[in-house]
């Protein structure tokens, strides 16, 4: 057995390059099988969170003819912040990590965007937004979790057709896309099964960020729930590490999304474009139609939907799309 080098999607800006993974001990624990159905995907789903990370671990970035070495954190997770000096690329671009375990390399290649100025930021939820999850009853939402492959997860009517479009919105040149950002209170865990499940669907490409790793087997019942400043923490970052593009920012109306978007408009004035909030209930809530309608004071474009297709005309209103 071999330790296992996990990379993400990763990011970067005029002047910085920001990559991140996981090296995980070495297992005999088989990694989520996308073609189990029924007890056997629940069994695989529940592994996810019994995984054991590698503390201090020797990680080493190899990026435009030059070697970065780093090690990683207490709970396996590693993250580059390098500089990007005369690097003119744009759009998706590879990159490769190793680790050496017994004098051997281990290498695993991965991806990162880097988006022309002028272009649109697309900021997504997840669950409830583009997944249909059932926040709203956590037993469901285990449930469906453990129980549903992948293959039987579904999507709400008419989102891919408006996230497609918004992957284009604005672009002349249809060989680039907008970068997209999925920022969720999912854990790292379920990174590869929430790529999966965007692949199968055609979802926009778009980089994850989402929370810390968990590493226990009790942490599983809790997955998506708790305290979710982290998304206001990490959208924040993303708004400051590309000031000159201009936001779309897509949630539901299950969790807190609304309230951080809101407080996003609030700091940064200038670059939100659009806020559209899915409802997922059988009727809007007063506090967040009064909380949009505020927006709006800000020339804010805000819409608060219950199908898709609402959302997408609502693009097209405002020449979005």
């Amino acid at each position: 057995m071999k330790p296992i080098l996990k990379l993400y999607r990763g990011y970067a800006n005029e002047q910085e390059l920001i990559v991140m993974g996981h090296v995980f001990r070495p297992t005999a624990t088989r990694d989520y099988n996308f073609q189990k159905r029924n007890l056997k995907n629940a069994r695989s789903i529940i592994e996810l969170f019994s995984t054991k990370t590698q503390a201090n671990a020797d990680v080493f970035l190899e990026h435009n003819g030059i070697k970065i070495h780093t090690k990683t954190l207490d709970d396996g997770y590693f993250k580059f912040c390098v500089p990007l000096d005369q690097f003119e690329k744009y759009g998706w671009i590879d990159y490769q990590v190793n680790i050496i375990y017994k004098d051997k390399i281990i290498a695993a290649k991965e991806s990162y965007i880097r988006p022309h100025k002028g272009n649109f930021g697309i900021i997504s939820d997840i669950d409830d937004t583009f997944l249909v999850s059932h926040s709203l009853n956590p037993f469901k939402k285990l449930y469906i979790l453990l129980f549903r492959d992948i293959h039987k997860r579904k999507v709400f009517d008419d989102v891919v057709t408006h996230y497609q479009a918004l992957s284009f919105a604005g672009i002349q040149n249809k060989e680039e896309q907008n970068a997209f950002f999925y920022v969720s209170s999912s854990e790292w865990n379920l990174y590869r099964f929430i790529i999966k499940f965007t692949e199968i669907h055609q979802l926009p490409k778009a980089v994850l960020l989402l929370k810390d790793i968990k590493t226990k087997l009790s942490d599983f019942f809790l997955t998506g729930r708790g305290n979710h400043n982290h998304k206001f923490e990490k959208i924040k970052h993303i708004l400051e590490f590309y000031p000159n593009l201009e936001y779309i920012l897509l949630g539901d109306d299950s969790q807190k999304d609304a309230y951080l978007y809101e407080a996003i408009c609030k700091i940064f004035p200038v670059t939100v474009k659009a806020v559209y909030i899915r409802q997922t209930g059988h009727h809007k809530k007063e506090k967040i139609m009064s909380l949009l309608r505020n927006l709006e004071t800000l020339k804010v474009s805000v819409c608060y939907f219950k199908d898709s297709s609402e959302a997408m005309a609502h693009s097209k209103t405002i020449g979005i799309i």
